[in-house]
């Protein structure tokens, strides 16, 4: 095992292009940083404005201009030009946070058998709206990669420079180039992510990410560079699962675009269309612009073809005749499985609940109580969580910290947790009140309750079948969280629509239910109910 040096350098490569106005910020963060042994190397990628006016302001940096080649190849540049041990990819426009460099070498110096660890990040906007991105991986990081990019923000990742004697960034790529790098080292190598926040990633309108159709198109390719070397089942689905979650994603993204617009987009919206009709369709009929889009739309189409195509995934979309529904294999009494869809996937309800952990995994920390084991406390909270305990109503669980009820629980201390996990539990509960009226004694102030129930559901055929007593809309838990979480703390959404509401009454595992189906709500269909409620 190769010994490492007591304080490694570290380079911070700082590719540039236009972005002077933004570089000092960049380099600030930098010069702030609590691990102080850096090098800083700033590629101009062919700047027309004053970045190296601004760089050579800055007298300890390393300063190298190259005409315009794009990010991939100002990135490699950086690294045959640096020294450091470890290597951390800083973007003109964005900033890292005054930790980002000592938590991130923490992590490669603990475990030197990481090829790269990543951390979490926010989102800041040109109207200063920040967004917290943190999300949770523990195990089978290249899988997750499969799905999605759960990095999201190059900065957050330090690599070790081992790295770069087999890897590169692609040149060829004009995008999503760090993701092809993540996918490519994560395949082979051991890779760590944590919560921490590491860097600000801004967004402006000269940003790369603002083009859609180059970073869709992008995206897939990368994931579609992956396809011959999968090597289960597992990760089959995670690649379909990303493919279709990219396509998603991005036409979402243009639809909201092209919502705000006066006058409306056509041909970006055409390209869209000839990429993946189906599925850009099925986005503008959720659309509550549907017949604006279609109308417009069916007269600035060229193509025969696909305008033939879209009026046939129209037709299809539209209500059949009364007599002439087609029931297909929802023409039974039985479900397809008594099980919740276990038996066939997993249930239809876990990709919210667990969608909104991770959503709201920044208040897993501390100490942290669950109810009948600890799986979502360590899957969203990790390093953050101080102690784990898990409540069982009786002493039949040996993973159980705490025995009792949790609507009758005074041996459990006032003010004691700074996080309790209550999902798909308190309609087993007859005496919901006085479970939420523990859930606010026990919480210390500023602490979360993360709670979901249900409200279309199966009703358990098994060991919960005699306690099943009964489900809640958005308004009744509105109502219930004014009354034991008192002064509007309390967060309630709700999840689901017909489609996916019939899925799960039938059984149908989640594997089952296409992901454009599962994202769009419709509160009339509440499959379930999410809250996040705030101790004052």
């Amino acid at each position: 095992m190769v010994a490492l040096a007591k304080n490694p350098l570290v380079s911070v490569v700082i590719p540039c292009y236009n972005h002077g106005n933004l570089l000092q910020t960049a380099l600030d963060s930098v010069y702030l940083q609590s691990y102080p042994h850096t090098e800083i190397i700033i590629i101009d990628d062919g700047s027309t404005d004053n970045t190296r006016q601004i760089a050579k302001q800055n007298p300890s940096i390393i300063y190298h201009y190259q005409n315009n080649k794009g990010p991939s190849a100002a990135r490699n540049t950086g690294i045959r030009l640096s020294k450091g041990d470890f290597l951390v990819f800083l973007d003109a426009d964005d900033y890292l946070y005054p930790d980002a460099i000592a938590t991130n070498l923490t992590y490669l110096q603990q475990q030197v058998q990481l090829a790269f660890v990543s951390g979490s990040h926010d989102r800041v906007y040109d109207e200063e709206k920040v967004y917290s991105e943190v999300r949770v991986v523990h195990r089978q990081h290249y899988t997750h990669l499969l799905k999605g990019n759960y990095i999201g923000m190059h900065a957050t990742v330090l690599y070790r420079r081992r790295v770069f004697e087999e890897f590169e960034f692609d040149p060829s790529l004009r995008g999503c180039e760090e993701y092809d790098l993540y996918l490519k080292i994560a395949r082979k190598y051991p890779v760590r992510h944590h919560a921490a926040k590491i860097a600000a990633y801004r967004f402006h309108l000269s940003n790369s990410s603002r083009n859609v159709l180059l970073m869709l198109k992008t995206a897939i390719e990368v994931l579609r560079r992956q396809e011959h070397l999968l090597q289960s089942d597992e990760e089959t689905k995670a690649y379909q699962a990303g493919v279709m979650s990219w396509k998603y994603y991005y036409t979402e993204q243009l639809l909201e675009k092209l919502q705000k617009q006066q006058s409306l987009a056509l041909p970006e919206y055409y390209n869209l269309l000839k990429y993946d009709p189906s599925l850009t369709l099925n986005n503008i009929l959720n659309s509550s612009s549907t017949a604006i889009l279609m109308n417009q739309m069916l007269k600035h189409i060229p193509s025969s073809r696909v305008r033939n195509k879209l009026k046939s995934l129209l037709f299809k979309q539209r209500l059949p005749t009364p007599g002439k529904v087609k029931v297909g294999d929802f023409n039974r009494y039985l479900p397809f499985s008594t099980q919740f869809g276990y038996d066939r996937g997993g249930p239809v309800d876990r990709y919210y609940i667990e969608n909104f952990l991770e959503q709201e995994a920044n208040f897993v920390k501390g100490r942290v109580l669950e109810i009948g084991d600890n799986e979502y406390t360590m899957r969203y909270g990790g390093d953050k969580v101080i102690k784990s305990d898990v409540l069982h109503v009786n002493d039949s669980n040996p993973t159980a910290t705490l025995i009792g009820d949790i609507s009758h629980a005074p041996q459990i201390p006032d003010n004691s947790f700074d996080c309790l996990i209550l999902t798909q539990t308190l309609h087993l509960i007859y005496d919901f009140r006085g479970a939420l009226q523990t859930c606010y004694r026990i919480l210390k102030p500023g602490g979360a309750l993360l709670l979901t129930v249900p409200y279309i559901t199966p009703i358990d055929y098994g060991e919960w079948e005699d306690t099943w007593y009964w489900s809640f809309t958005d308004k009744a838990l509105k109502r219930l969280m004014q009354e034991m979480f008192p002064g509007d703390t309390a967060e309630i959404t709700p999840y689901g629509n017909v489609f996916t509401a019939t899925a799960f009454l039938y059984g149908m595992g989640l594997q089952e239910v296409p992901l454009d189906k599962l994202k769009y709500n419709d509160p009339h269909y509440q499959v379930t109910i999410t809250v996040k409620a705030i101790k004052n």
